[in-house]
């Protein structure tokens, strides 16, 4: 357990998107939650107030957040919770809820009949019936409001869309090993154990190197590579290792298209060495050490 990645770019992405698709122009008729402390960063009235009686605009990724933003109409209910809305704001002003898996968190799509999982600190009932569940066995997801007039943009630039001159500009000044920086979440955000190693096995970029020693054309390398894992990643639903599944449960694909990642000791699919991992960063990573230079 340990060693258990969090869901990454790839995977929060193909969460957002297909809870996106299925719940977006839906109205939230009532909101449940668990009352266990350490999913919540804002008090669970506030965010029952917040989201009771909205219509949900758009669930979308920033970094590994799930960003569900919705418009505030009417609400009526007790005095408790007209108090607690006029603390997240008057009606009809957009409210951003920040859904953060953790380790093992799950957001699913769910119609009502579907026998809630153990470890369920949220249901959102919305107004066709279903609902939107947030499970989490080992409790390190967080939910959370975003403060008012402040539109969640992320603690980095995101990976999908920054030029060259910004990836070169982010990378060259750091003296640390090029893994660690990409792991670095200020910087570029959303990447995590699973693309770094792909990332940098694709762009024949040891991750020990200084990023500081770079080359410009390597560090061009490095993000066509980027880009590259991230995207095709996403067409197959992200890596499934260890508890991840979309929305409606399923499992994703691209961990069959690993080439280093948990390959220890198996032989480099180009070359045929033995896939060697160290510990960088306090990660494991994995790498070839005739490949990558």
């Amino acid at each position: 357990m340990m060693n258990q990645p969090m869901p990454e770019l790839p995977e929060v992405e193909t969460i957002a998107s297909g809870v996106h698709e299925r719940v977006h122009g839906r109205r939230i008729v009532r909101v449940w939650t668990s009352g266990k402390p350490q999913t919540f960063k804002t008090p669970e009235d506030e965010i029952a107030a917040a989201l009771t009686g909205a219509r949900i605009v758009s669930v979308r990724r920033v970094g590994k957040t799930i960003v569900m933003t919705v418009e505030r109409g009417n609400i009526s209910g007790a005095s408790s919770i007209a108090a607690s809305s006029r603390r997240v704001g008057s009606c009809n002003t957009p409210v951003e809820l920040l859904i953060h898996l953790g380790m093992t968190g799950r957001l699913l799509v769910s119609a009502p009949e579907v026998p809630r999982a153990p470890h369920t600190h949220a249901v959102l009932t919305l107004d066709d019936g279903r609902e939107i569940r947030f499970v989490d066995p080992r409790r390190f997801g967080r939910l959370s409001l975003q403060p008012q007039n402040a539109l969640y943009a992320g603690p980095g630039s995101e990976p999908l869309t920054i030029s060259l001159d910004e990836f070169v500009a982010l990378f060259h000044p750091r003296h640390t090993a090029i893994k660690a920086a990409l792991l670095n979440q200020s910087l570029l955000h959303g990447i995590g154990n699973i693309y770094a190693d792909e990332s940098l096995f694709r762009a024949a970029i040891r991750p020990t190197r200084q990023a500081a020693r770079l080359a410009r054309a390597e560090l061009a390398r490095l993000r066509t590579a980027l880009v590259e894992v991230l995207r095709h990643a996403i067409e197959l639903g992200g890596s499934s290792v260890s508890d991840y599944v979309d929305a409606d449960g399923a499992r994703g694909f691209f961990q069959l298209e690993h080439r280093v990642y948990q390959r220890t000791g198996q032989p480099c699919l180009v070359c045929g060495t033995p896939i060697q991992k160290i510990t960088l960063a306090g990660r494991s990573t994995h790498f070839c050490p005739v490949c990558q230079k």
